[in-house]
């Protein structure tokens, strides 16, 4: 590993200033460090040093996205290998396909290969595609801006894919990457400028650009409907919830079937089971606030418990408890993975829990409430991240507050 730092250091004076390839330093200096630390640290006795730096936090939550990412791909392969018909696996056509079959795992929803593999088909081109994409953008903003290329971008294009469809063509997920990284994010500055989740931005763009790729009941399951069962219902538990009563009782979904994530949804977010892996990962590492998390869960079984007392005749999802609320559409997925981040969350302590606490009550009432959008997560975020900065402001100027009031006293 010497030979190869030595070889680095070597190649690294091109880019140095003054050298033939100055103006691709942010890029040289990303691969440097994605190998090592950088060698440009500080060392004066007036700063704090910490061993958690951005690269170490991002890939920490890299790590605690795994059990959403291999979840993901195998429930979406099991989701579409129950819905097909097994006398049309033969016929299938397409490029994915086609790899399912050089492969020669087969269609088996019993198979754990069959489902990852099937799932994957579809899970790894949308990655590959955002990263790809998002990345670009990534490197020509900080090459003309004459920045270092942050690690951010590493959570956001594992991010962006685990909450769309499976079915999200590959195009509209480059659009809507473009969003996310240049709209949400690279106009306000680059990392850690940003207000608003640039993930979360990118799947908006796609939610109102292009609709019918997004919502609805065809878009859950990786296969077109012609090779579905007769009467195969492609809605999300949400949505039936919409129409019917408890999941329970309507469409034999048990409350630990969704925990565990045996349900149609986006790729990463249907398996509380998973991401409550990576929630013990954030919190044993410190990445994540546990109050914000803490926030969102208080507010959800305030706003639950409170519209089951309410009730309604014609609404059955007044009557969903929040232990539902829990294990259903993105809500887990979203406390753990979404509302945890530091650069578009509230920052302050008691701050954190009023921005948690508002949009645990918030997605409830718009799940509950409104007839037309049965999941509310991404809406609900957004709408909060505007108002964190307010909420820090007012959080200050009452601690200044009392403060001069204890002085004055």
């Amino acid at each position: 590993m010497g030979f190869f730092r030595r070889f680095l250091d070597r190649q690294g004076r091109h880019f140095d200033s003054g050298g033939r390839l100055e103006r691709f330093q942010p890029l040289w200096e990303a691969l440097d460090s994605f190998f090592y630390t950088s060698g440009k640290v500080t060392r004066g006795s007036v700063h704090l040093r910490d061993g958690l730096d951005l690269k170490r936090m991002m890939i920490i939550v890299v790590i605690a996205l795994l059990p959403c990412v291999f979840w993901g791909m195998y429930n979406t392969g099991l989701q579409a290998n129950l819905a097909l018909d097994p006398g049309r696996g033969g016929d299938l056509i397409g490029w994915r396909y086609a790899l399912i079959d050089w492969f020669g795992v087969g269609y088996d929803p019993g198979s754990v290969l069959a489902n990852l593999v099937h799932g994957a088909v579809y899970f790894i081109p949308l990655y590959v595609v955002t990263m790809v994409v998002g990345g670009t953008w990534e490197v020509l903003f900080s090459i003309v801006r004459r920045h270092p290329i942050n690690e951010g971008f590493f959570v956001t294009g594992l991010l962006f894919p685990l909450i769309l469809p499976a079915t999200t063509p590959l195009w509209q997920a480059a659009i809507g990457i473009t969003w996310g990284v240049v709209i949400a994010k690279e106009v306000f500055g680059g990392t850690g400028m940003n207000f608003l989740n640039p993930a979360l931005v990118a799947r908006a763009s796609l939610f109102y650009s292009y609709p019918i790729q997004i919502t609805g009941d065809q878009v859950w399951t990786p296969l077109a409907a012609d090779y579905w069962y007769d009467g195969y219902s492609g809605a999300t538990p949400l949505a039936q919830l919409k129409q019917d009563a408890l999941p329970s009782d309507s469409f034999g979904v048990s409350w630990w079937d969704s925990f565990l994530g045996l349900e149609l949804g986006s790729l990463g977010e249907t398996s509380a089971a998973a991401c409550l892996i990576g929630l013990v990962i954030l919190l044993y590492t410190r990445v994540a606030s546990w109050r914000v998390m803490a926030g969102v869960t208080i507010g959800t079984v305030i706003m639950a418990s409170l519209l089951n007392v309410i009730g309604s005749d014609t609404n059955p999802m007044f009557a969903v408890p929040f232990w539902w609320h829990f294990v259903l559409g993105s809500w887990a997925f979203a406390t753990v993975f979404m509302v945890t981040d530091p650069v578009t969350s509230a920052w302050t302590e008691r701050g954190k829990w009023i921005y948690g606490l508002m949009i645990g009550l918030l997605i409830v009432l718009v799940r509950v409430v409104n007839p037309a959008y049965p999941e509310s997560v991404m809406l609900v975020i957004l709408f909060m991240n505007v108002f964190a900065p307010l909420i820090d402001h007012y959080v200050v100027k009452a601690n200044i507050r009392r403060r001069l009031r204890r002085s004055e006293g």
